[in-house]
């Protein structure tokens, strides 16, 4: 006897409602929604914003600033900022305040090293009293550091005079500047005595040898502004200070109704594999070079000639394939150091330069040797000479002007390069 099959339930199962579009009509799986006419204005503002943005990105001109270390990028990078840019804020001032000191310390132990490494350290007998007492106790404090009376930041001399000092300490000049910028409040008195004589001056001449920053001779001989307790930099000071860049640096500015947008990166050689980050859709290189460190080597590599460095860097550069579509400016910087070293400091007597054949201690003839050497890189191009320039990156008049011209001719290849100019 089988059981009769269970009885269909007179109940028919759920309904599942289609989605409405909300104009009557209901949408199916194969046949999307219509869209609604507010919808298509949505996207069309949309399609308009991204338009608008990509040709405003596109007509931006990035240049970014290359060249060998301590070759004075970054204070063509500061020019910038000065000329165009915001005014800098009191806690700039104070951060650059400390790296003053501090470039300041830097320098007198470079000289202080230099003149014992020259054995003129029996000379000091015959300078004015106090002379060689200062010369050792600098040696002591800051070159061998075998006195350790106390710390400079906990010199109660320093505590007192930091209540009051206008600059204090930066964290963003970081702890060794901060360091240095205490022992120059410590020992200033000292460094200013020792500034003074005849055998440092004698020295000075000689800095190429330990790599003396020769634009920080304005610091040592305004020692006194710089140690005040009321001491604010001035725009030179922060033109001629010294931070070295480690990481990439942006700015943007705008310029007679054009967007820029200027990178600096650093350019010790342990720095350059960053430079690679910085390649992608650059309008122009400028590229800076020291024509005053004919006779220097490197703070990396002592048996490196820096002059050579440079040129090397800017063969590298100008035929590098990501550049091939790049305008290509050089700043030779540095000229009124240049124009000084020349007077004792014959550029042939360099081994990298015996072949320079002009009169020594002559200026023009100096810049066109270098100019030469650096046109010599290009494989495939010719440098155009509107595209050099000979600099003092220190000058705000100079920059002012080679900014400028530099800004024109970019945008000038910029717009020719995009169709705009030199169109039949």
């Amino acid at each position: 006897n089988s059981k009769p099959p269970p009885p269909t339930s007179p109940i028919p199962p759920p309904h599942r409602d289609r989605p409405s579009n909300g104009s009557g009509t209901t949408a199916t799986p194969d046949r999307p929604p219509p869209i609604k006419p507010a919808s298509r204005q949505q996207s069309s503002g949309v399609d308009a914003q991204l338009h608008r943005s990509k040709r405003q990105e596109d007509s931006k001109i990035k240049m970014l600033l290359l060249g060998a270390g301590e070759s004075g990028k970054s204070t063509v990078f500061k020019q910038m900022r000065l000329l165009y840019g915001a005014e800098r804020t009191d806690e700039d001032l104070r951060m650059y305040g400390v790296v003053v000191r501090s470039n300041t310390i830097v320098a007198i132990r470079k000289l202080c090293s230099l003149l014992r490494n020259l054995e003129l350290e029996e000379e000091l007998e015959r300078e004015e009293e106090g002379v060689k007492e200062a010369y050792d106790d600098l040696m002591a404090y800051l070159v061998d550091k075998t006195a350790f009376r106390t710390a400079a930041q906990d010199d109660p001399a320093v505590v007192a005079r930091r209540k009051k000092d206008w600059v204090g300490q930066s964290p963003r000049a970081g702890l060794a500047a901060n360091e240095d910028a205490d022992h120059f409040l410590a020992h200033h008195e000292l460094i200013h005595k020792v500034w003074k004589s005849n055998i440092m001056r004698r020295v000075w001449l000689k800095r190429s040898m330990v790599n003396c920053v020769d634009a920080h001779v304005d610091f040592l001989n305004d020692i006194p502004r710089i140690a005040s307790a009321d001491y604010k930099p001035t725009t030179q000071d922060v033109l001629i200070s010294r931070v070295r860049t480690t990481q990439v640096v942006m700015e943007k500015y705008r310029i007679k109704d054009s967007d820029y947008e200027l990178y600096d990166v650093g350019g010790q050689r342990s720095d350059r594999r960053k430079w690679i980050d910085c390649f992608d859709d650059i309008t122009a290189v400028i590229f800076v070079a020291a024509l005053s460190e004919y006779d220097q080597t490197l703070a990396e590599a002592k048996r490196s000639n820096r002059m050579i460095e440079a040129l090397e860097l800017f063969r590298s550069v100008c035929n590098n394939r990501a550049f091939k579509e790049t305008s290509v400016l050089l700043f030779l910087n540095k000229r009124d150091i240049f124009a000084e070293k020349i007077m004792y400091s014959d550029i042939a007597d360099q081994k990298p330069f015996h072949d320079y054949t002009g009169p020594t201690q002559n200026f023009e003839k100096g810049v066109l040797y270098f100019i030469k050497k650096f046109k010599s890189c290009l494989m495939d191009d010719e440098l155009n000479d509107t595209f050099i320039h000979v600099t003092c990156a220190t000058d705000t008049s100079n920059m002012s002007f080679v900014l400028d011209s530099a800004a024109s001719i970019i945008k000038a290849q910029n717009l020719k390069k995009s169709g705009f100019l030199g169109m039949d």
